[in-house]
């Protein structure tokens, strides 16, 4: 069989880190890859969906982890409600890092009246796979670690996808089992995996007592990918009470399906919105839900813009993760809505990086008034503005703002 495995972002994480960590927890939305990429760097594996395995690890967890040669995965080990207890166990032996993999549900941290992983299983946010996953990577930095180190050049990507392969590419997502499904059959994948989420998923994390109201909330908190809704306005969508509303969108956030965007605040700024920003972790899943395909995502030009700003988002989200140092992403906007800035990047010592994303091909100084703003607020602090476009240039706006190809989150510049 032809290995068709793509190298994940974590992959240079898991092999950096995991050696001295003893207990790794990777958690994300059902099929985006956790376990296949565990298995490259696990000796040994506990699946604990083979009912078999399950009852015989059941009888005595310590032994039987005990027995394994590390690194170890243990799947799906929410399926024996002792796992955890067992790792901590074993983890508190003092046996040193890089014993165990984990993979599964994120039923029991949320259930567990304490959660024994406190301290010793250190979770790792896993999401789809990235444009640069997919087209395999290029030398150099990422995105988000090149924007705090240095300033871009003028250029011109003629390889850069245009507006209608992007919508493509919007429409297809980053689940790897879709990837190379024809729009027909990600479609029927879409709708068996939504239909899974809402009537199993959920389920296995907190009582749902009608999933057909889940199910439009659901539907309700895509359809505003990259806005502010509030609780109340998407339980008014759903038929609920807005205290269901927000308990199901917690569910949602844990399962890996929608990711709300904390908002960016600072001693030097006043009068910011606190309000998370809502963002489709899939925007494939999320096409799929609203019935939009590649041609009716084009013939909207609203909905067109703000799936691209999700589908750069989406870029963004695991390269924070594995950046190099440690790395906030969040969005600004301020209360009287005249300044919105769709991404802010902050690194080491407060320095910040703010990103619009635009969908268009021409860009000017007005596309960058609220960067311009942010640099003249922050001063030395503001490292890069960057203005994200579907075309191919890449050139200077004004003083550390520059206009570069939303390709440029995936390639190297």
């Amino acid at each position: 069989m032809v290995n068709t495995y793509r190298r994940r972002l974590l992959d240079d994480l898991l092999e950096a880190d995991f050696p001295g960590l003893p207990a790794v927890l990777l958690v994300g939305p059902r099929g985006c890859g956790k376990t296949t990429t565990a298995l490259r760097h696990a000796r040994s594996v506990i699946r604990l969906d083979d009912p078999a395995q399950a009852q015989a690890f059941a009888l005595d967890p310590d032994v039987y982890l005990a027995a394994q040669e590390p690194p170890t995965l243990i799947d799906e080990w929410q399926e024996v409600p002792e796992t955890m207890a067992a790792i901590k166990r074993a983890v508190d032996t003092g046996s040193g890092g890089g014993r165990f993999l984990i993979a599964g549900s994120v039923r029991a941290r949320r259930k567990g009246n304490s959660w024994p992983g406190t301290g010793r299983v250190t979770p790792i946010r896993m999401y789809g796979l990235t444009e640069g996953e997919i087209e395999g990577f290029k030398d150099g930095p990422s995105f988000v670690e090149a924007v705090f180190t240095r300033q871009p050049d003028a250029s011109r990507d003629d390889e850069t996808p245009d507006i209608f392969n992007l919508a493509a590419r919007i429409t297809r997502g980053g689940f790897p089992e879709a990837l190379l499904m024809t729009e027909r059959q990600r479609a029927r994948w879409f709708s068996g995996y939504f239909d899974q989420l809402v009537h199993r998923d959920v389920a296995q994390l907190a009582e749902v007592r009608n999933p057909d109201r889940m199910a439009a909330l659901l539907t309700a908190a895509l359809a505003t990918t990259s806005s502010l809704p509030s609780t109340a306005t998407l339980a008014e969508a759903a038929q609920i009470d807005v205290r269901t509303a927000a308990v199901y969108l917690g569910l949602l956030e844990d399962l890996g399906i929608i990711v709300r965007l904390p908002a960016w605040h600072s001693n030097q700024l006043k009068r910011l919105v606190r309000a998370p920003k809502l963002h489709a972790a899939d925007t494939g899943l999320a096409a799929a839900a609203l019935r939009f395909d590649t041609a009716s995502l084009m013939a909207d030009g609203n909905l067109l813009g703000r799936f691209l700003e999700s589908f750069a988002v989406m870029q963004l989200m695991p390269q924070a993760v594995v950046a190099a140092f440690p790395m906030r992403v969040s969005h600004l906007r301020d209360t009287n809505n005249k300044r919105e800035i769709d991404v802010v990047l902050e690194g080491p010592a407060g320095a910040v990086v703010g990103i619009e994303i635009k969908a268009g091909t021409t860009v000017g100084s007005g596309d960058a008034r609220h960067l311009a703003w942010l640099r003249d607020e922050l001063g030395p602090k503001f490292r890069l503005g960057v203005v994200l476009h579907t075309g191919r240039d890449t050139f200077r706006i004004a003083d550390r703002i520059w206009a570069m190809p939303i390709s440029a989150l995936w390639r190297p510049w």
